[in-house]
């Protein structure tokens, strides 16, 4: 996923740690004791998950590298919206590489996402964050006239005819002197550390008339669907349709379209009025707090559920997904000493130990001929095709859910 880098200016806030040992390091946490959508002081705990990585892809140096914090939520009681009160410094959460989502779901999503900015007539578009530039290739391969600008600290994209690279960070100091009709933003909103001047920036720097398309996960279907990957240390506030429409009306947008995709994405039409409208909400509080809840209270029984499943199988055990999705069913207390290793389909990871473990990762493909195995598969909205792949391969194994 394409990752908030142009946030470079919190992470002044280091980490003050020794040379070659992080045993002695004192984590400085940034603190947000304030609500992401009110500004009051007055945030209500939810629940902390005491030590979790910070990092949740796939390294080659040792465990004793690895740094852990707590991850403490809290809901404003009156707007609803939880968020992380204290966060990591953005040099410590990014100093690891990050990957984009692969698969088929995520190939899908990219192409129907660029179809859907296709639908909307613009000449000149400039995207934020784009990382090693997949919309921008697809949506340039399926258009001839549009120009395309990829805004990126560090671009993977070596730009060509049609995609342009400038390098810089996106934020309320930004200037370009070229043309823009459009502003474009995929899978980014959601680890904003500052949503409100995230969205003021994109104001500033659009004309009345201009347009943003944006994508965002549907955190509030993941969460409601006991998604592991929904909140997290990069997805920093449950950013939810209600609040994503609260913010850029009160920052001067009109929203034009909103669109559900699938159980994915929620994509965004927005254009930029002469003067904003008054920007109002309802309380969510009740709501979310129960489907936060719900969520904890769910993989606290599930978790339960598969150690004893897991002790009682005669036969290996592996765990899909070297992600956050195994590391948040370890930090509700899955038993690892019963795994024999991970599964995951990236090759960047294969033959690395997951951060935060002592577990390496294959490809599912070292399952084939080894008959009855057992699988714990909890991968949010990729499980259906993961398990027909699991079952091509063997069709032995045995799935944990």
């Amino acid at each position: 996923m394409n990752r908030l880098m142009y946030m470079h200016s919190i992470s002044k806030l280091v980490l003050e740690r020794g040379k070659n040992n992080l045993k002695d390091f004192s984590m400085k946490y940034i603190d947000r004791k304030k609500s992401v959508i009110t500004g009051k002081d007055n945030l209500e705990q939810l629940y902390t998950f005491k030590d979790f990585p910070v990092f949740f892809g796939c390294v080659d140096h040792g465990s004793e590298k690895d740094i852990r914090a707590d991850m403490s939520w809290a809901i404003c009681p009156e707007s609803g919206v939880i968020q992380l009160d204290k966060l990591i410094p953005l040099d410590v959460l990014y100093q690891e590489q990050h990957v984009d989502g692969t698969g088929p779901t995520w190939e899908q999503y990219y192409h129907d996402f660029a179809d859907y900015i296709k639908r909307q007539p613009s000449k000149d578009i400039l995207e934020i964050g784009g990382g090693a530039g997949k919309l921008a290739d697809i949506f340039t391969g399926i258009t001839e006239e549009t120009s395309w600008t990829l805004v990126e600290p560090n671009p993977l994209h070596p730009g060509n005819d049609r995609v342009k690279i400038t390098r810089s960070f996106f934020d309320e100091n930004f200037k370009y002197e070229g043309a823009v009709d459009t502003v474009v933003f995929s899978q980014v909103m959601e680890h904003a550390y500052d949503p409100n001047q995230f969205a003021e920036s994109i104001a500033k720097f659009l004309k009345p008339g201009q347009k943003l398309i944006c994508a965002y996960p549907n955190l509030k279907l993941w969460l409601e669907n006991k998604y592991t990957n929904a909140i997290n240390f990069e997805h920093t506030m449950f950013l939810t349709d209600y609040f994503v429409d609260y913010l850029f009306v009160k920052h001067g947008f009109v929203i034009k379209d909103k669109h559900f995709y699938k159980d994915h994405s929620v994509f965004y039409v927005a254009e930029k009025l002469e003067q904003a409208a008054t920007a109002t909400f309802e309380n969510q509080y009740v709501e979310y707090k129960k489907i936060f809840n719900d969520f904890i209270q769910y993989h606290q029984d599930i978790v339960k559920n598969l150690n004893e499943k897991i002790s009682s199988f005669d036969g290996e055990v592996y765990v899909f997904g070297a992600h956050i999705f195994a590391q948040y069913l370890f930090a509700f207390g899955l038993d690892q000493t019963k795994i024999v290793s991970l599964l995951d389909n990236s090759g960047l990871k294969k033959e690395k130990r997951l951060y935060g473990t002592n577990l390496l990762v294959h490809g599912p493909e070292i399952l084939k001929g080894k008959g009855k195995v057992g699988v714990v598969l909890k991968v949010g909205i990729y499980r259906d095709e993961i398990l027909e792949q699991l079952k091509k391969i063997n069709p032995e194994i045995v799935i944990f859910e």
